[in-house]
């Protein structure tokens, strides 16, 4: 059920207590991809894997702005810091744990959030408030993730295939040219560079016309089907917490 669409009595009649939570961000994805990518592969994952199962699920609207202030130099950028992004998720989860929904898979689409969305899981749990579990799409599609950089061939093949309008299809050719090929700038094992304008000055991070449709589709398919034995195990799963040693 999609909170959006539905209204407090539907709500209210909704025998389930889980819910997937999708969150991105809005930032920059080169001169092809648009800002928000984050936002719209999230949404595009939770919910084909809310077609595929068969279970009643509570779908609540996308949070679209995390942590990204490594791309503050890109025009259209926009930002929180972590502090108040780990409290807006906490609290959004705690609102629809107060309403029964206290099984709760947050899909995001950003990995800037993967670690304060961790910690987020693990004080709603360990609160006692809500069991809450992040999922990352592009972490769950096999060797598909090797390639995954930043508005490069994962994100721009996923986009072709669930959202093509977001992508400028007469840039792509020309983003090669100003793209990284990975992450940063490594020396000793350490990252020198903050910020990706420091090391990309498209902001782009691997060859997005390595990402056709084709491969777009297949992303989908894998990343929703992990979606959906991820949410199967939480909706089984004995949530309790373990008694002190």
């Amino acid at each position: 059920m999609d909170l959006r669409a539905a209204t407090w009595t539907d709500v209210g009649d909704c025998e389930t207590d889980l819910a997937v939570v999708p969150v991105g961000s809005t930032e920059q994805h080169g001169p092809h991809a648009s800002l928000g990518t984050d936002v719209a592969t999230a949404e595009a994952v939770a919910d084909a894997a809310l077609e595929r199962i068969d279970r009643d699920i509570i779908r609540a609207p996308a949070i679209p702005v995390g942590i990204a202030e490594e791309h503050r130099q890109f025009p259209g950028t926009m930002w929180v810091s972590a502090e108040t992004f780990r409290r807006y998720v906490r609290e959004s989860v705690e609102s629809l744990a107060s309403h029964g929904f206290d099984r709760v898979v947050i899909v995001n689409g950003h990995g800037g959030n993967v670690d304060a969305l961790r910690e987020v899981g693990a004080q709603l749990t360990r609160s006692g408030a809500a069991y809450a579990v992040p999922f990352t799409w592009f972490e769950a599609v096999g060797d598909h993730g090797a390639d995954m950089g930043h508005a490069g061939p994962l994100e721009t093949a996923l986009l072709r295939h669930c959202a093509p309008e977001l992508v400028f299809e007469e840039r792509v050719a020309d983003v090669k040219d100003g793209a990284a090929d990975g992450w940063g700038e490594w020396t000793s094992g350490t990252n020198l560079a903050y910020d990706t304008a420091e090391f990309a000055e498209n902001g782009v991070v691997g060859d997005p016309t390595d990402g056709d449709e084709r491969r777009g589709a297949e992303l989908l398919e894998l990343a929703s089907e992990s979606l959906v034995r991820l949410l199967e195990a939480i909706a089984d799963r004995d949530v309790t917490r373990p008694e002190r040693r």
